[in-house]
């Protein structure tokens, strides 16, 4: 690699002698022979300046589009909720809420800011007539390509690892600072809660209050197959700690056969495997799970037969499907942008707010229809990224021609 650098430098940089023309001439068609030699012994993923110029505006618009989003977002939030700020603490405003909030807007927008930052930079290269001067010198369009996904890649993999990992501890904080400070939407209670704690075993409770961490009316009952084994029942049961639950004036039935064995106590420490999240499903709860969490929250759910988690499924999948958008929105503004056109960049930047715009209303769109139950989640979620694969394919082709 140090001989292929001193090379390039011998021949980015001439020396300059006082020898005739014909003697400059005759260096300079040497020095292109061995740039010639050097292009050829060079591998195609060969980072060149051209490549770091790229992925520096690239990456660079990008940041910059998004501080200015913060700013935005900022004063427009403050207005919105101008009660809370005044009345919260300073801190917890700052620390609790703002510092948790932006990260939240950082990785909804992320595909967006991908697209305007391609359609701005690359309009500015190509009415700077850049992009033309990288062609003409030898540089196909599909080379060109290549630091764009290697940007896109970076802000995919920012994105999911913001997405599914630092994110949802993050939104803990920030949704305890609204349901306190602004609009409480915490679910604490439910009514007629039946659940399956095993395979075999179903658990039923009248009411159960998460203030008071008690439950009313329990009905614990164990089935072999489709025959009733025992049955448990108590006046109240009482949520100690992960899988600790305390009876009180219980009840508890085994059959055998035709026989019955009665027993009653007044109080029972028992071991279940349920948590009161199982069944009190706040909104938002999915966007404070990691995805691994996830994963095996909707696997869990699923065995006990637990209906309203489509909602999980669909923020699992979406923080997949999200990953994609930033190549396939690249490859469509670097489409649209590399060449110039009349009027500016103000009709490229128009259409990629409009098409970034649509991709995002296409996607909430398509959600609807795995709540639905039209679809499936992972179907709903990619939808979008296939057919905009499509549009990205189309307009690649017509502008690499």
């Amino acid at each position: 690699m140090e001989e292929e650098l001193k090379d390039i430098e011998q021949v980015a940089i001439p020396e300059i002698t006082e020898n005739s023309e014909n003697s400059e001439n005759s260096e300079v068609s040497e020095n292109s022979e061995v740039s010639k030699k050097d292009e050829s012994r060079r591998p195609w993923y060969y980072v060149k300046r051209f490549d770091r110029y790229i992925i520096k505006h690239f990456l660079g618009t990008f940041f910059f589009a998004i501080l200015l989003l913060f700013a935005i977002v900022v004063m427009f939030d403050i207005n919105e909720k101008l009660d809370a700020v005044l009345t919260a603490p300073w801190k917890a405003t700052v620390f609790q809420y703002f510092m948790n909030f932006l990260p939240f807007i950082l990785s909804q927008f992320s595909p967006l800011f991908t697209f305007i930052s391609v359609i701005f930079f690359t309009s500015r290269l190509a009415d700077r007539s850049e992009i033309i001067a990288m062609l003409s010198n030898g540089i196909s369009f599909h080379r060109l390509t290549l630091p764009y996904l290697f940007s896109a890649a970076v802000i995919a993999l920012g994105s999911y690892l913001l997405a599914a990992y630092i994110i949802p501890p993050a939104n803990i904080e920030r949704i305890a600072y609204t349901n306190k400070w602004v609009k409480n939407k915490e679910v604490v209670y439910g009514d007629n809660i039946q659940l399956q704690v095993k395979p075999g075993v179903m658990a039923y409770m009248a009411r159960y209050d998460n203030t008071t961490r008690s439950g009313f009316r329990f009905s614990l009952e164990k089935f072999d197959g489709n025959t009733l084994k025992s049955r448990l029942t108590a006046e109240t049961i009482k949520y100690d700690s992960v899988g600790l639950w305390t009876v009180r004036n219980y009840t508890i039935r085994d059959f055998n056969g035709m026989k019955e064995t009665l027993q009653k106590g007044a109080v029972m420490d028992t071991l279940l495997n349920i948590d009161p999240r199982d069944f009190l499903i706040s909104k938002n709860d999915e966007q404070t799970m990691t995805s691994p969490e996830l994963k095996e929250y909707i696997a869990k759910q699923k065995a006990r037969g637990v209906a309203n988690i489509k909602n999980f499924e669909i923020e699992y999948e979406r923080r997949i499907a999200m990953t994609a958008a930033a190549f396939i929105l690249t490859i469509i503004g670097l489409s649209l942008s590399s060449r110039k056109v009349r009027g500016g960049i103000g009709l490229n930047i128009g259409l990629g707010l409009l098409l970034s715009f649509s991709y995002i209303l296409f996607m909430t769109v398509t959600s609807t229809f795995a709540v639905s139950g039209y679809t499936s989640p992972r179907v709903a979620m990619w939808i979008p990224n296939f057919v905009y694969i499509i549009i990205a394919a189309v307009l690649y082709y017509r502008a690499s021609r």
